[in-house]
């Protein structure tokens, strides 16, 4: 609740008190001096028209002294409560309305504070809001805080690195502050929150070789996100070119969620959900899907799976396993195991790393030379890709700063090696439709990423992956207490799936439709943000 509204919420309350005062005061005085009783309501209601000038009905003209006396009282109250309700309610309520320049200074508690607004800051917000947390953005650019005002963002103008600034937020009483402008700004505004209030401080920082200069600074905790996705594109990788099972989150002993790529001329190739057969054939079960780059959980039985699809699969290791080769072309598994890295900043460096340590060949692209860079060229050009051997290539790793050279990047890959596996890095949400639509196979918005991951740690979420575009989540829902799965239907009701239960400290995957929850179960489940905040709404 901001200041106005605080403010006029207790000048109602203090009006509906003094109102409630007087109407006893002129209910005692018309019984005893005008010797005329009256009901309560009738009195109040006199004591409402004085208060708003609209006149005093079939009781004016008081006999008695006191009753004049208390009439001309309640006047000037009147008459002094609108005044003073002009500069204190309709005028900041007017000026909110109109007024398209941003505030300096909020009232608030327990809300997050963010210095800057940046793609990820704004998958940020979005995440707050779906989960009902107040933020307030700080923006050093006047005309920049006037538009995003303008646009209803929650917005202050003021120098992030200004301790006057945080302090006009509330930052004592805020849960956390995100530090989200340059590497060197994040360590400045760092040192300002801590010098202002013991409050959370989270960093990003670009150059992950910065991090520990935050912490000196007052830090809490440093993101560094190009490595996050870096990271993540490499698990991706190691299983669009293996024939082992990659990075999985493993719910318990022999039970894991997995992703796997379809590839082109793969059993699961052109084939609806429904006629896959995938739970017949393998055991395991299909709890969501990227198709063409929207995560559908559950997938619609007559969703086609191609080679741009992803599935999201829980089961034990050996079912995995089997529906793994039906993922698997025959014409990439004769591929020899190379990977093209485009790009050798943060991403790709990382994305290098890890592909060298599971002993995997690559050939890195930039436009700059340097001691792992094996061609120095333009990724774009058909001869340079060439050289790169894209043709004997498994997989290309896009991982270029900026999206429109990703999106050409794409188009060329793709017209030279129809099969190669394509995995991107985006910088803004909105590029990944354009990639898919390329022909990219799999994209990681790092905006997306970083909002999705700080969201996570600023509520303190118990989530087991932050970097999908889903969340695997273990909550305790005590509102479904004796309840069945099939009766508690949270699959239609929510978006969200169950696929194990944690009691008395065992998790029990084998659960159907009939298992009964009990009040102190952990459910384990999948779904997008939107679900598990629906969820979380309907039965926590």
């Amino acid at each position: 609740m901001n200041t106005w509204q605080r403010r006029t919420v207790n000048s109602l309350l203090g009006l509906a008190v003094l109102m409630l005062v007087y109407a006893l005061v002129y209910d005692y005085g018309m019984s005893a001096f005008e010797n005329d009783p009256k009901t309560f309501l009738h009195s109040l209601q006199v004591v409402v028209e004085t208060f708003t000038t609209t006149g005093f009905g079939s009781d004016a003209g008081w006999q008695s002294p006191v009753m004049n006396v208390l009439v001309i009282a309640m006047d000037l109250t009147g008459v002094a409560l609108i005044f003073l309700a002009l500069p204190v309610v309709v005028f900041p309520l007017l000026d909110e309305s109109l007024s398209r320049s941003a505030p300096t200074t909020i009232e608030d508690t327990d809300h997050v504070v963010i210095c800057a607004y940046t793609p990820r800051g704004a998958t940020l917000t979005e995440e707050l809001d779906s989960r009902d947390v107040s933020y307030v953005v700080v923006e050093p650019d006047r005309d920049r805080a006037d538009d995003l005002h303008e646009d209803g963002i929650r917005v202050v103008h003021g120098d992030p690195e200004s301790s006057e600034t945080l302090a006009g937020v509330d930052i004592g009483a805020a849960r956390a502050l995100v530090a989200d402008a340059s590497d060197e700004t994040n360590a400045s505004i760092a040192l300002a929150a801590a010098d202002t209030a013991d409050t959370r401080i989270i960093t990003f920082a670009e150059d992950d070789t910065v991090a520990d200069y935050h912490r000196y600074a007052g830090a809490d905790e440093v993101f560094s996100p190009r490595r996050l996705v870096g990271e993540s594109l490499a698990d991706t990788v190691t299983t669009a070119i293996s024939t082992e099972l990659g990075d999985v989150i493993e719910i318990d002993e022999d039970f894991e969620i997995a992703e796997l790529p379809v590839q082109a001329g793969s059993d699961l190739d052109g084939v609806r959900i429904a006629d896959s057969a995938i739970t017949e054939r393998t055991g395991a079960n299909v709890v969501g899907a990227w198709l063409r780059g929207e995560f559908v959980s559950p997938p619609d039985p007559g969703d086609r799976i191609d080679e741009h699809s992803i599935l999201l699969v829980a089961g034990h290791g050996s079912q995995l396993e089997a529906l793994k080769e039906l993922t698997l072309s025959d014409i990439r598994s004769r591929r020899r195991g190379r990977v093209v890295i485009v790009g050798f900043g943060e991403v790709g460096t990382t994305v290098y790393e890890a592909v060298s340590r599971e002993g995997i060949e690559s050939v890195v692209i930039d436009r700059e030379d340097g001691p792992a860079v094996d061609i120095a060229g333009d990724a774009t050009e058909a001869a340079t890709l060439r050289e790169a051997g894209l043709d004997g290539a498994n997989a290309v790793v896009l991982a270029l700063p900026d999206d429109t050279l990703t999106v050409f990047a794409t188009l060329v890959i793709r017209e030279l090696a129809p099969d190669v596996e394509i995995l991107a890095r985006a910088e803004e949400p909105a590029s990944s439709r354009k990639l898919y639509r390329a022909g990219a196979d799999y994209v990681l918005a790092l905006a997306t990423v970083s909002g999705r991951m700080l969201a996570s740690t600023i509520l303190d979420e118990e989530v087991m992956s932050f970097d999908k575009q889903m969340e695997v989540v273990r909550m305790q829902c005590p509102g479904l207490g004796g309840q069945t799965l099939r009766e508690a239907d949270v699959r239609a009701r929510t978006g969200c799936t169950v696929i194990a239960v944690e009691r008395d400290g065992e998790v029990r995957t084998e659960i159907g439709p009939e298992f009964e929850l009990r009040d102190d179960d952990d459910l384990v489940l999948v779904g997008t943000d939107g679900d598990v905040t629906r969820f979380a709404s309907l039965f926590e």
